[in-house]
């Protein structure tokens, strides 16, 4: 079927838009103030990406992947990431059983990665064999132990939390799991008039409870619907051009990505935004991916894929300024320049 085919009528739109909200909703209860940071993730869960979430301890990152599991119905697992957490403490292994007959055989018993909502938590302290266990459940949705392949469940998240001023004893992310993630959100924290709604509405902390929002006939229908979003093709254009325009060689590469940019983001990178524009499109109640869908989710689904220089540190040049630049620097829509005339940048 094709994307102009699948267009969802106005009230299927409004139907869709009516769910998301309403986990938003809850979403919006559990973390006060961040309206931002639970839009995008619930963009993220309806996009079906993984979320690398960064902030400080204390700002509720835990909470607000409990709540979304729960408002969702889906099953959930907190691993805590440490140095001695070995693979299959994540993807489960045989274990050796005695059947009725008395024969001894191996039988693989799932671990905590079975489940629809995985939240690792400080990710980043795990060793590196460690962190590589989720690569294959991230990518393709299920894991092989000594040669055997198991399904996960679908639907399937990580939400990962890291802590991003604790770097003693931790071992950052290689760049091929990074681009696992669909989108890196900072966690900021909150203002005066949050504190004090917290500490007069929430006794010790205690975040609400929620019940289930959706079934999961009702999700997979909301999946359905985020995948019905049109893209259309001036829209689509505009996110190659964005991805093309993060590498350093390219001519569209504005002087930002050209001075401290070593490698620009994947091919992935390109269908994150695109996925993500439609499921924010969804939330918002539109039919079909406008250009401000894209500037509203291109941040956090590119600048945790672009390896900078080592002069950006000296310079204080993060993802998000490389990715804040080529928005502004590389238009909407395609304009030809004249013959003999060169891009001056």
């Amino acid at each position: 079927m094709s994307e102009a085919t699948a267009l969802l009528s106005p009230n299927e739109v409004e139907s869709a838009r009516a769910q998301a909200q309403t986990i938003l909703a809850g979403l919006d209860r559990t973390l006060l103030g961040q309206e931002r940071l639970t839009r995008l993730v619930l963009v993220g869960c309806l996009a079906r990406g993984h979320v690398l979430l960064e902030g400080l301890p204390g700002l509720g990152k835990t909470e607000l992947v409990k709540a979304l599991a729960a408002l969702l119905g889906l099953s959930f697992k907190r691993l805590q990431f440490t140095p001695d957490l070995l693979p299959g403490d994540i993807t489960g292994g045989p274990i050796l059983e005695e059947d009725d007959d008395g024969k001894r055989k191996l039988v693989f018993h799932p671990g905590p990665v079975f489940c629809h909502v995985v939240l690792a938590d400080e990710i980043n302290r795990a060793s590196p064999k460690t962190q590589s266990a989720l690569l294959e459940a991230m990518a393709e949705r299920r894991v092989t132990v000594l040669g055997e392949t198991h399904r996960l469940p679908e639907p399937f998240y990580v939400l990962a939390t890291q802590n991003p001023i604790e770097l003693e004893g931790t071992y950052p992310l290689p760049e091929a799991q990074l681009d696992r993630f669909l989108f890196k959100l900072d966690v900021p924290g909150v203002d005066r008039a949050t504190l004090q709604a917290i500490i007069t509405e929430r006794r010790a902390g205690r975040a609400p409870e929620h019940e289930r929002a959706l079934s999961l006939d009702e999700l997979r229908a909301l999946f359905a619907a985020v995948d019905a979003i049109y893209l259309p093709p001036a829209v689509a254009a505009w996110i190659a051009r964005i991805v093309e325009a993060t590498h350093p060689a390219a001519t569209t590469a504005p002087k930002l990505v050209r001075d401290f940019v070593r490698h620009g983001a994947s091919p992935r990178a390109a269908i994150a935004i695109a996925e993500a524009s439609r499921a924010h499109a969804l939330v918002s109640g539109k039919p079909n991916v406008g250009f401000d869908d894209v500037r509203a989710v291109a941040t956090s689904a590119v600048a945790h894929r672009l390896v900078l220089d080592y002069r950006a540190r000296l310079e204080g040049v993060r993802g998000p300024d490389v990715v804040a630049a080529v928005l502004a620097d590389v238009g909407e829509l395609e304009e030809a320049l004249p013959k003999g005339m060169k891009d001056a940048r």
